[in-house]
């Protein structure tokens, strides 16, 4: 094993999605992500994995075994029966990671119902050798998520670390990164700024070309120690949808280079 920089699907968030008019299929993005040369992908939170069957998925890794891809599986929520549908779902992939987060619509999970269901599912996953990494996000305090893990306890649970995420909960991305640190098990690679709006009038949060924005990666990585610790870095993008479908698309790709270029370099 040994860290590796990785696209996930939301790298190409607007080319899967239904506002382009020719919308790329997940086999398409791993031809891209080879063409890049990627070898490793984290297929997160893309819907119509839920609803492939066993043949679908392993077509699909039959697509990445072929460029020479890992892959690597993302969804939301928790529960008990929706984490064993992903665990199968990762053993077809191949994927030895789950990234999730507590809430959906539905289901927001206490801290003692957290405890209950990772120690109830965690020793499949453990028979299975994929391990749980529950991404920091503004819905749920990273102390409340690092409290769940430290009752549970296993190797097979902790952190996708994305400082960008809390922001939105005033929760400073150092101080998430410290936090969080010897939890971590994946790390997602966004950068963000914050712009005004139109006459002054408040700001908008989204997105910025990496190395561009507020996201400290040298103190990041500084701490966290992905090369030592074999910890995957993960290019997704916050990009805005532009005022035309063109021109989207070209930036998401420009983001996207740009991403892999800077942490190449590092």
């Amino acid at each position: 094993m040994s860290s590796r920089i990785g696209l996930s699907s939301y790298a190409f968030f607007w080319q899967l999605s239904d506002q382009v008019s020719n919308p790329l299929s997940i086999h398409d993005t791993l031809r891209r992500a080879a063409d890049l040369g990627v070898d490793l992908f984290q297929i997160c939170d893309y819907a119509p994995l839920e609803t492939m069957d066993d043949d679908d998925l392993a077509a699909v890794r039959t697509t990445a075994d072929q460029l020479g891809i890992t892959l690597e599986v993302g969804t939301k929520g928790i529960h008990p029966e929706h984490l064993r549908k992903f665990l199968n779902i990762a053993g077809i992939l191949g994927s030895d990671i789950l990234r999730t987060m507590f809430n959906v619509p539905g289901h927001t999970p206490t801290n003692e119902e957290a405890v209950a269901i990772f120690t109830d599912v965690l020793p499949d996953f453990e028979a299975a050798g994929v391990r749980i990494a529950v991404e920091t996000y503004e819905q749920v305090p990273t102390q409340r998520i690092l409290d769940v893990i430290t009752t549970v306890n296993s190797p097979y649970l902790g952190i996708c670390s994305d400082p960008a995420n809390t922001v939105a909960a005033l929760e400073m991305p150092r101080q998430v990164i410290d936090a969080v640190e010897p939890f971590v098990l994946n790390m997602h690679i966004k950068d963000f700024a914050f712009s005004r709006k139109q006459g002054w009038v408040g700001f908008t949060y989204s997105g910025a070309p990496l190395g561009e924005g507020l996201l400290d990666y040298d103190y990041m990585v500084e701490k966290i120690q992905p090369k030592t610790r074999n910890i995957n870095q993960i290019v997704e993008h916050w990009l805005p949808w532009q005022d035309t479908e063109a021109e989207t698309i070209r930036l998401e790709n420009q983001w996207t280079q740009q991403s892999l270029d800077f942490l190449r370099s590092k």
